[in-house]
């Protein structure tokens, strides 16, 4: 899972509704409903009709953005690549998965995927530019096979480069490694492997149908130690059907002895098109799932005992161990206002002030690509720059706090009297503080731990008065 701007949730409707969470009103119960937020506005209100502006920004050369310090400089540039095969589809899954498919339906897909890449590469807005940043996520870029891999990688590279990108990121399902495919991704110009191990008890795993069992996550430790990977990551799922404390204290105990470079701790929710929620919109039934503040406990155990280890929180989501070594550029890019390449069927990038989305449906994405020789992109959306204030802001504040003169700089706002109602009302509350200098003026938002634990159900707040109580997706 990324905690970046792709978000690559299975948009097919559904016959129901529920407006984005929000936390900031003691929401206590784990609900159908999206809660996690990583873009704005909401998807649910991108269109096929401004396809013209995601065309038109493909055809020109890239927007600059400004600087820390004011300057006009280049848009860094990132690639995300979606490879959305799984062995099994976990049952709070909400991406673009596909599973049971045949060797030939992966060519077709890579053959694709490669000309999309072939097809972006030529676009004027490229610009030239180095990727700041290479993504591989899915469903389970591991996955393919080691032939399939070098295959991928070797067509890819006839288009584009990665050379210097400071981070190269590559997803992984443990029962889908073996040595030889850890040693491939090695050697293919992998910087990051992010490890999805969610859990470590095996009837925790089968109930929420994780397709791997805890053997086989020991088993490619071993192997992702010996190939000596710079940066690995692992997942953990705080709330999963089953969850108890003693079972999250060993969760944290044994994550703690593989001393990964960093953890990723994602509070259990229940988006749209998963199986838990498809079957408790149909029974009407109690989600099986740990209430919000219980999964908020367990994350803020994990944190401290984490810390008490010497790693250091780098977001609502992470610890790292030497931040001097991790710097998570996909995720502090994306929320900078980077430019994203997004490639494979129903990714989501955004380039030159545009967000888009590609179709989502399997004949449709190899129709465009393998038969009329498009693009695929589905629909699109051009946020005002109130918005992409908006967008860069809570994003940002999933870090913990804000450079208030970031946003002075970049977008002639002072977001503190802006929202000077919202931030006083989180003071009050206990979730934020506000920082000054010299001269009483503040220049820095904190998030108390309590905020921080919460930060997603805080950001509504500043959505413009038409995007509340949208559904999210």
């Amino acid at each position: 899972m990324s905690e970046g701007f792709g978000d690559f949730r299975d948009p097919t409707p559904i016959k129901s509704y529920h407006p984005i969470a929000s936390m900031s009103t003691e929401v206590k119960k784990t609900e159908v409903g999206s809660y996690f937020i990583s873009n704005y506005p909401p998807f649910s209100q991108w269109t096929g009709d401004a396809l013209p502006t995601i065309q038109s920004a493909m055809a020109n050369p890239p927007r600059k953005q400004l600087s820390a310090t004011g300057q006009e400089v280049e848009t860094p540039l990132g690639l995300y690549l979606h490879i959305p095969f799984c062995r099994k589809r976990c049952k709070f899954c909400y991406f673009k998965v596909f599973t049971d498919v045949n060797a030939g339906e992966i060519e077709r897909y890579v053959s694709a995927l490669t000309h999309e890449i072939e097809l972006v590469s030529q676009q004027p807005v490229m610009g030239g530019r180095p990727f700041r940043f290479v993504y591989f996520g899915g469903g389970t870029p591991s996955f393919l096979s080691v032939k399939q891999l070098q295959s991928l990688f070797d067509r890819l590279h006839k288009s584009i480069s990665w050379d210097q990108a400071e981070e190269v990121t590559f997803e992984c399902e443990p029962g889908t490694l073996s040595e030889s495919k850890v040693h491939a991704l090695r050697e293919l110009g992998v910087t990051r492997l992010s490890l999805g191990v969610e859990n470590f008890s095996d009837a925790i795993l089968e109930e929420n149908g994780r397709a791997h069992l805890s053997k086989e996550i020991h088993k490619s430790w071993e192997w992702i130690v010996a190939a000596g990977f710079p940066n690995v990551n692992i997942d953990l799922i705080s709330g999963m059907v089953g969850e108890t404390w003693d079972n999250w204290r060993e969760n944290v105990r044994r994550t703690l002895e593989l001393s990964p470079e960093s953890v990723t701790i994602y509070q259990m929710e229940l988006p749209f098109n998963t199986v838990y929620s498809k079957d408790l919109l149909q029974t009407h039934q109690a989600a099986p799932v740990a209430d919000w503040q219980t999964k908020r406990d367990w994350v803020q155990y994990a944190f401290e005992e984490f810390q008490k280890s010497g790693y250091k929180v780098s977001s609502a989501y992470t610890v790292v161990k030497d931040p001097t070594k991790v710097s998570f550029s996909y995720r502090d890019n994306l929320w900078r206002g980077s430019d994203l390449i997004a490639t494979g069927i129903a990714s989501f990038g955004h380039v030159s002030g545009v967000h888009y989305q590609n179709v989502p449906e399997w004949p449709q994405y190899l129709g465009a690509l393998l038969d009329e020789n498009r693009l695929p992109i589905g629909r699109a959306f051009v946020p005002t720059d109130e918005q992409s204030l908006i967008r860069e802001m809570i994003l940002q504040l999933k870090r913990g706090y804000l450079d208030v003169g970031y946003f002075e700089t970049k977008f002639h706002t002072d977001i503190v009297q802006k929202w000077q109602n919202e931030w006083n009302e989180y003071v009050d509350d206990g979730y934020v503080l506000l920082k000054t200098d010299a001269s009483e003026k503040c220049n820095r938002i904190e998030l108390t731990v309590d905020g921080l634990l919460r930060v997603d159900g805080l950001l509504s707040a500043f959505f413009e008065p038409q995007f509340r109580g949208v559904r999210y997706t």
